[in-house]
């Protein structure tokens, strides 16, 4: 059984409501309502086979949650502090932070930095890994 277009279009709208920089939300909230929703759908449809979209959708979101330290960075200078504590080379952390790039590219940038691990010790859960852990298919 797949999932409908439609049902996924909703999941998608819903994770961008929630991901939302304007709601005013401090990061770890917006982590335990991202883990409430992901939790809640992933239970509901777990009969469905949806892996490969779940681990498209995990892209995307770790994506938009990048986006979302970017912006609270604001400043050169924050993003070079909060860049350096991750012991990469000089002239790496100097490139990151003094990229002039759009939000939406410079989250790809984050990589190196906010990677999948990182993300996870933020308190934000994987939609893939989490399907997995309850259909173990």
């Amino acid at each position: 059984m797949r999932v409908h277009p439609k049902t996924v279009a909703k999941m998608k709208a819903k994770l961008k409501e929630l991901t939302s920089r304007s709601n005013g939300w401090g990061n770890e909230y917006r982590a335990f309502k991202l883990t409430q929703f992901i939790k809640g759908w992933i239970n509901y449809f777990s009969l469905a086979d949806m892996k490969s979209l779940l681990k498209k959708m995990d892209e995307w979101l770790r994506r938009k949650i990048r986006a979302i330290y970017w912006k609270q960075w604001k400043k050169t200078k924050t993003k070079y502090q909060k860049i350096k504590k991750f012991d990469l080379p000089e002239w790496k952390v100097h490139e990151l932070a003094n990229c002039r790039k759009g939000i939406w590219r410079s989250a790809i940038m984050l990589n190196c930095v906010l990677t999948n691990k990182e993300i996870a010790n933020l308190g934000y859960i994987s939609m893939a890994d989490y399907y997995l852990k309850i259909c173990e298919n």
